[in-house]
């Protein structure tokens, strides 16, 4: 009596046990955000940082920079902005280079993992990071310096598609611009001096209208400043758009400038990003 095998029944039963693709980002998007809280620097930095700020900034200024608008209520918009900006464009910049130094990324793409569940995983740990400091900071700034959340859906849907393309863009832009930081130390030398520049230009710390033109013209280049315009148009009065250079909030320009951000910043994360450092090979 002989026995008749089925050779394909293994591979269908090993096929049937392999995690599908949301599996695979899922679990590595878990992986990066355990990697994320055990670095106490980054969570500190991360999270403490805008609301430190915020603490700072709320003291020492506390005039009206508009009716019915204070100084603390501008900046905390232009906080959040930096918020999303921090955990995806700094975060990702200084990161991933210490992770190409280390031959941690040499060492992913020799595994069968197909290579866009490290970037899935990036871009999980970005949004859950950046989901949990925004809902910190608007506690903290209903709960000590009244801020009025918005009060209608339509504000709410421009809070979001605002944070996701500025998110998004910043990922983009934080992934690409790790490329250029040759080893583990140049990462924090080469986007913490950008992103501070950023701040500075993008009307964060400052009024924007308050600054010079030709430092409000180079930072309409740049995603933050649009950021903050499209964060500002959700948090302040509807009155305060005519003090934006443009006379009103311009949510359509936000819309093109932070959308051709994310094509920008596709384009250069497949042009430029190394998974091995040049010694490497």
């Amino acid at each position: 009596m002989t026995t008749t095998t089925n050779p394909a029944a293994p591979v269908t039963a090993a096929a049937a046990r392999r995690p599908g693709a949301g599996a695979l980002a899922l679990r590595q998007g878990r992986l990066e955000i355990t990697q994320f809280l055990r670095s106490r620097e980054s969570v500190v930095f991360t999270m403490g940082f805008p609301i430190i700020m915020i603490l700072i900034f709320a003291a020492i200024f506390s005039d009206e920079i508009a009716p019915g608008v204070s100084y603390t209520q501008y900046f905390i918009t232009g906080m959040i902005a930096t918020g999303l900006m921090t955990v995806s464009f700094q975060n990702l910049g200084i990161w991933i280079p210490i992770e190409r130094d280390r031959g941690v990324l040499k060492r992913y793409r020799g595994t069968p993992m197909p290579k866009w569940v490290w970037f899935a995983g990036k871009v999980i740990m970005v949004v859950v990071i950046g989901i949990a400091e925004t809902v910190l900071l608007l506690a903290v700034s209903v709960a000590m310096f009244d801020l009025d959340l918005p009060q209608t859906t339509a504000k709410w849907l421009t809070f979001a598609w605002v944070s996701v393309l500025g998110v998004t863009a910043c990922t983009l832009c934080g992934i690409a611009i790790s490329s250029l930081a040759r080893t583990a130390r140049s990462g924090s030398a080469v986007v913490t001096p950008v992103a501070l520049v950023l701040q500075f230009i993008s009307g964060v710390f400052f009024v924007f209208t308050s600054l010079p033109t030709w430092m409000q013209q180079v930072a309409a280049i740049f995603p933050l400043k649009w950021m903050c315009q499209g964060l500002r148009s959700v948090f302040l009065p509807d009155s305060f758009g005519a003090r934006e250079p443009g006379g009103s909030f311009e949510l359509g320009t936000v819309a093109l400038v932070l959308g051709a951000w994310c094509v920008i910043g596709l384009v250069l994360c497949l042009t430029t990003f190394r998974w091995t450092t040049k010694r490497d090979g």
